[in-house]
């Protein structure tokens, strides 16, 4: 999927879900064969330059990630609301509607045993997600998400394979030295096997993206396609510079930009890993994250809409946060709240995300009353009209 992110014109780097997997392997395998020979040719060549060089060091390390994961929604047909509400039942119980959405990035082997690192947002964890990996040679692997960390944007994942596996050693990264040469390795569209280069234009940038704030993370000219997101950046010693992220297309006030791609740095990376190898070993216990105030009181799990589920379900790219499920036996569940509404707004503030709606439910404790406007998109003889119901919870 390539995300973009209307507020501030940034997008998250990974191909468009209509981008059919089943050509993905044959461009692979094809790459990879006349990478290999390349490679080869490379090494033995005394006149290649550094960069050619450094791309048979760190290519075969990469691999192309494959995602998919389902997303479900409620659909009733519009006569069995009417035939509800003025006779206060449904003819037929609500249809639950199943779509897969695939998405597409990069990755590249960390360690022989098939550790690999991508980003967070690429993977996105789910109970459905379906991870496969393919390496530089045009093998294909099924992966087990081992680890994430949605704040550095990082994503550990493990593949088995039957013999130990190239990979970018994080024991030796590049000093990151401002203006040096950098080359982005990955899969951008589907295209595996690419190079882009440039320099390192800058350190210890800030972006902010769905409001979540990424620091510390290096600036570069070097091209940055949907694809490219997790797969690494290296110099011209095949160094690791950092990992792909983002990239901005457009400034804030709507001004298009050239030349600002943004990576994860490696000396970040390489904390992260060792933190991840812990968790896949078992000396470190993955701490349980907080409850979230929405489920904690009402028994809500709510997902923010991004754009590809904003569209599926029929809403305006935020217009209000997706409720995921609903807790049974709950205040939600209670007061007729199911999953595939969306709340637009909490008491008088409209919302447009998790963080916001948290904020708003800070304050609030046992017995506290907050009144939420739920809305759903019907179809009524062939247009999308969107419904939206007042609903009144007491906090639990």
């Amino acid at each position: 999927m390539f995300k973009k992110f209307e507020r501030l014109r940034i997008y998250f780097v990974i191909s468009h879900p209509q981008l059919e997997m089943i050509r993905f392997p044959k461009l692979l395998v094809l790459a990879a064969v006349s990478f290999a020979t390349a490679v080869v040719h490379a090494q033995t060549d005394p006149a290649a330059e550094p960069s050619v060089l450094a791309v048979a060091k760190a290519m075969p390390a990469v691999v192309n990630i494959n995602t998919e994961r389902v997303v479900q929604r409620t659909v009733q047909d519009p006569y069995d609301q009417l035939f509800n509400q003025f006779f206060g039942g449904a003819m037929r119980r609500p249809r639950v509607l199943s779509q897969k959405l695939q998405s597409l990035g990069s990755g590249f082997i960390v360690d022989p045993a098939g550790y690999i690192v991508t980003n967070e947002h690429v993977v996105q964890r789910a109970a459905e997600l379906k991870i496969s990996v393919t390496t530089n040679d045009g093998k294909t692997y099924n992966a087990r998400y081992v680890a994430g960390s949605q704040e550095a944007d990082l994503a550990f994942l493990k593949i088995d394979a039957p013999q130990p596996l190239p990979f970018i050693n994080l024991d030796q990264l590049s000093p990151n030295l401002l203006g040096e040469t950098v080359l982005v390795l990955g899969n951008p569209l589907g295209y595996g096997s690419s190079v882009a280069r440039g320099i390192l234009s800058a350190k210890n940038r800030a972006v902010t993206v769905e409001e979540v704030e990424y620091r510390n993370l290096i600036q570069t000219d070097a091209a940055i396609n949907p694809g490219n997101s997790g797969g690494p950046v290296v110099d011209i010693a095949g160094k690791l510079v950092g990992v792909s992220s983002v990239k901005m297309a457009f400034t804030p006030q709507g001004v298009p930009t050239q030349g600002l791609g943004f990576a994860i740095p490696g000396e970040l990376v390489r904390q992260r890993v060792l933190e991840f190898k812990d968790i896949a070993s078992g000396k470190k216990v993955v701490t349980p994250e907080k409850k979230a105030l929405a489920g904690k009181f009402f028994g809500l799990k709510l997902q923010d809409l991004t754009p590809d589920l904003s569209e599926t379900l029929g809403f305006k790219v935020g217009t209000g946060v997706l409720i995921a499920d609903v807790e049974q036996g709950s205040p939600a569940e209670q007061a007729g709240m199911k999953r595939g509404l969306v709340i637009n707004q909490i008491g008088r503030y409209p919302v447009t995300s998790s963080k916001q709606i948290e904020e708003l439910l800070a304050p609030i404790d046992t017995g506290s009353v907050v009144d939420f406007s739920v809305g759903v998109v019907r179809r009524i003889r062939g247009q999308a009209i969107q419904q939206v119901q007042s609903v009144t919870l007491t906090a639990r």
